[in-house]
């Protein structure tokens, strides 16, 4: 689980970065990025119903995408809010897949 100061927590936040923030895609997934004038990046991840009408399924895929973000926050540029959305067809990646997708979009958006 990823620390309280590194999540993204309250609505005014989510909307701030979806307005402000700009926007990289690459396969299942699409983020966006703004930079929050902290000295710690925080995450937000939104999966929804058109991934799978099963919650069980999205809770998989948001505790996948965790531990992922977990493992690369020493690696993520500081000061920036980082919203990771997920596309319909990301429930069946594995979990190796799913990394290399979030390297490469983190690389695509310079925040590697």
């Amino acid at each position: 689980m990823l620390h309280k100061e590194n999540r993204l927590k309250n609505k005014r936040d989510f909307d701030i970065a979806f307005k402000e923030g700009k926007g990289y895609k690459e396969d299942f997934l699409f983020l966006k990025a703004r930079n929050n004038d902290l000295k710690f990046s925080r995450f937000g991840i939104v999966v929804g119903k058109k991934v799978s009408n099963k919650a069980i399924i999205r809770n998989k895929v948001k505790r996948r995408l965790r531990e992922i973000l977990k493992r690369k926050i020493d690696k993520v540029e500081k000061g920036v809010d980082i919203i990771l959305i997920t596309l319909p067809g990301i429930e069946k990646q594995e979990f190796k897949d799913l990394e290399e997708k979030v390297d490469k979009i983190f690389k695509k958006a310079e925040l590697i």
